[in-house]
């Protein structure tokens, strides 16, 4: 029975050459795109689930209400940890800290400032599964004088070299002796590191025995035995008991809570948070993206099956008059289509397979090797029966359901039921099509609009220095006075963060609401701030050395905190405001500037101080105002080099950090791109399936209208119309659904565009038009061929 089906599917498949090949070829690209899509969303769920002990491992978390939104932040200070061990004996089976820092490391006088080092508690690899190549995660920390690279590192340094052994110098103060080598860190790991060094190094700092310090993450291992939320319950009490006089004397109040290690990474952005994250919503989006053309590959399958039934009818009416029973018909056709569906699998994965490294480049990434994940192939089998079930389910009940003696003569008629499913696919194939040309429209808007926006500072030729190094923090002052008699410098302003960037937020006190306390976010910075981002002041003055006293007691705010604070922007002036959970010395605001977007556009524009304490800067913001940038460049780093001779130069520029902030919403809309030029693709090769299937049906009709006269427009106008009227249709309900979709979409931004009616009316006339084209080929082809051979056709 099996090779009698399988010898009819290849003699149906040579008969029918043209439409085999376009079923095979929609199929293909649809199942790949499908796989694609699936690599990305198992790699995502995965985040941090290789960690043996993974469920029973969570981040502590301190949070707080401010001024009505709830903050979890993840820092806490390093005596939370050895607290929580001590208090908690039963429910605490272990805790580890990470810091993460940037320090710089040299090898044979050659030196690299890097960027992912974790400063880390000895237990870290027998704490968490990264998988160490040589060393022993026991003991691989046993000499706090130890270092921990990753593959790549080592090899930067020490070439093909064996690294056990190696030491090198750490910030020019210690020698680190390499001590284990780890495999690189996987893409679905939420932490990211280079190198890894033993934190009871730091153990005497007044840094590491501060509980108001906060910096590093603290990570517990509980007991399986014990709920999470029992534990948590008794947080209030260990926080009262540790920091309740600080809060009491502050004026405010933490919580602590912890969060489950599989679900960090699934947070959401947080500005209090630098570990990696994703969006659930978009996965789910690619989700749907991916069933959807699937989908769209089947309904070509489909179409053209039901479309061609009449082709096979008097192969059903005899096999039916020889015996065959519609059960043994319908799964002889289910099995043609399994048979399609395998042949599209087989292809795909070849295909997936030369896509790949270009597929991981684009996404920044290496994805897990998928050939030894059980996932990927139950994966497959589904993918082959869902496709081949659901694309041969009903031409297989149609053409199974033929009457014998009507097959036979040949006076089959499918009437207009048929037609009528035929078009309600077409409907649904150009819909969705629709419905995706209007998503990536308005995702390229809003990255324009975010891209192109005032942000209410000026971002173009801001260059950041980072001041990340004992060095150069030393001597930070002479830097910016040497760099500030560059003539192609206009200002350089020592800060704590550049817009986009990090901030912090303290405890305030208000003349207009004594008593009451207020969480604002605060920025530190000189004199130059305000001059050097450009921000508009709308009231009072800026910070100068006209007044001695700007320097200990002045503040400038933002139109928000204005507002907050009860005060229109001029009536704010000469006010003043007392960071409690800092000195509490009364500042008086001597300026109010124009909101600006320190933070990002997901963000709304919060109340913002601006402080001059001089105790706390991380940057220096430099303006430039040249054409000639190589060359100011170059002048900036020889007086690096003389202030901080051991340290590598690096800058950023503001703009091009500022656009990291939405890296991941352009990668989407570059995919959403991709996946939907295929979709259309893809329902424009099965709308060329059915225009060709119909022209060659409507062969001698075509001629007998030649021969009486119908031109060639008349006979296109004939052939396409009955094709065109479901993509209208489908392009009229996809209008709104789009509509809809994106307005959902755009709540994920505070600051966002609106959605212009022009832009509908281009989505439609795109569809339209390439359906159109599609169509039209076919039907110009049919209408120019020659009427005697037409007439010929049986």
């Amino acid at each position: 029975m099996l090779k009698n089906y399988l010898l009819l599917a290849f003699k149906n498949f040579r008969k029918q050459k043209l439409f085999s090949l376009i079923n095979i070829l929609g199929l293909t690209v649809g199942i790949t795109c499908c796989l694609m899509i699936f690599l990305f969303i198992t790699n995502e769920f995965s985040y941090d689930k290789f960690h043996k002990n993974g469920k029973d491992i969570y981040r502590i978390y301190r949070t707080a209400n401010t001024n009505g939104e709830l903050r979890n932040i993840p820092w806490v200070s390093p005596p939370y940890a050895r607290a929580l061990a001590i208090d908690y004996p039963d429910a605490v089976k272990a805790v580890t800290r990470v810091q993460p820092d940037n320090d710089l490391v040299t090898y044979n006088n050659i030196s690299f400032n890097e960027q992912k080092i974790y400063l880390v508690d000895s237990n870290f690899f027998s704490f968490f599964s990264f998988h160490l190549l040589k060393g022993d995660p026991l003991t691989v920390f046993k000499d706090p004088l130890s270092i921990v690279m990753t593959e790549s590192a080592a090899k930067k340094y020490f070439g093909k070299e064996d690294p056990i052994g190696k030491v090198v110098d750490f910030n020019k103060k210690m020698r680190l002796k390499v001590t284990g080598i780890a495999k690189d860190i996987p893409s679905n790991s939420h932490l990211d590191f280079d190198m890894v060094v033993p934190l009871s190094n730091w153990k005497d700092d007044y840094w590491m025995n501060q509980w108001p310090n906060n910096g590093l993450f603290t990570y517990l291992s509980l007991s399986p035995s014990v709920k999470p939320e029992t534990l948590q319950k008794q947080f209030s009490h260990f926080m009262d008991k540790y920091l309740g006089e600080f809060y009491r004397k502050a004026g405010f109040k933490m919580d602590l809570i912890m969060k489950p290690l599989e679900g960090i990474y699934f947070e959401g952005e947080n500005p209090f948070d630098n570990v990696k994250h994703g969006s659930k919503r978009m996965v789910y989006i690619f989700m749907s993206i991916a069933v959807l053309i699937l989908i769209i590959a089947c309904i070509n399958f489909m179409n053209l099956a039901t479309a061609r039934a009449t082709d096979r009818s008097k192969e059903v009416g005899l096999r039916k008059v020889m015996g065959a029973v519609r059960k043994e018909l319908a799964w002889q056709f289910i099995f043609e289509s399994l048979l399609f569906s395998l042949t599209a699998t087989v292809l795909s994965v070849l295909l997936l397979q030369a896509v790949m490294p270009a597929y991981s480049r684009f996404l920044g990434y290496k994805l897990p090797t998928y050939w030894s994940n059980p996932i990927f192939y139950i994966f497959l089998v589904g993918v082959i029966l869902v496709v081949g079930m659901l694309a041969g389910s009903y031409p297989a009940l149609l053409l199974s359901s033929f009457s014998p003696i009507e097959s036979l003569r040949g006076k089959l008629k499918l009437g207009k039921r048929g037609a009528s499913f035929r078009k309600a696919l077409v409907v649904f194939q150009f819909g969705i099509s629709v419905l995706l040309i209007v998503s990536v429209s308005v995702v390229m808007i809003q990255m324009h609009f975010v891209q192109t926006t005032d942000l209410g500072f000026n971002k173009e030729q801001s260059m950041i220095v980072k001041l990340d190094n004992g060095k150069i923090w030393d001597n930070k002052i002479q830097f910016k006075n040497q760099v500030s008699e560059i003539p192609d410098v206009s200002s350089v302003s020592l800060m704590t963060g550049e817009p986009g960037g990090f901030h912090d937020t303290y405890s305030f006190e208000a003349q207009s609401k004594p008593g009451e306390k207020l969480m604002l976010n605060t920025e530190f910075a000189d004199f130059e701030y305000v001059k050097a981002l450009g921000l508009k002041m709308i009231a009072g003055r800026d910070f100068s050395a006209s007044f001695p006293t700007d320097s200990t007691n002045a503040v400038i705010i933002n139109r928000a905190a204005a507002k907050l604070l009860g005060y229109e922007p001029k009536e704010a002036v000469g006010k003043w405001i007392k960071n409690v959970s800092g000195d509490s010395l009364r500042r008086t605001i001597v300026g109010v500037v124009e909101d600006y977007h320190y933070a990002s556009l997901r963000q709304v524009i919060g109340p913002l101080v601006i402080s001059t304490k001089k105790d706390d800067r991380r940057l220096a913001l430099i303006k430039l105002n040249t054409a000639h940038l190589p060359g100011t460049i170059d002048r900036i780093k020889r007086i690096y080099a003389a202030n901080a001779p051991d340290f590598p130069f690096e800058y950023t520029f503001l703009d091009e950090k500022f656009d990291v902030l939405y890296k991941s919403e352009i990668k989407q809309e570059s995919l959403l791109s991709i996946f939907s030029a295929i979709a259309i693709c893809i329902a424009c090769l099965g709308l060329f399936g059915l225009a060709s299937y119909t022209a060659l049906k409507r062969t001698k009709e075509i001629g007998v209208r030649k021969v009486l006269g119908s031109s060639v427009e008349n006979i296109v106008l004939l052939l396409s119309k009955d094709l065109l009227k479901p993509v209208l249709l489908g392009t009229i309900i996809a209008v709104p659904a789009g509509y809809l979709v994106m307005q959902n979409w755009l709540q994920n931004f505070a600051y966002r565009t609106s959605i212009p009616w022009w832009l509908f009316a281009v989505a439609a006339l795109i569809a339209v038009s390439i359906a159109l084209i599609t169509v039209s080929l076919q039907a110009v082809q049919a209408a120019l061929a020659n009427p005697v051979k037409s007439l010929r056709v049986e």
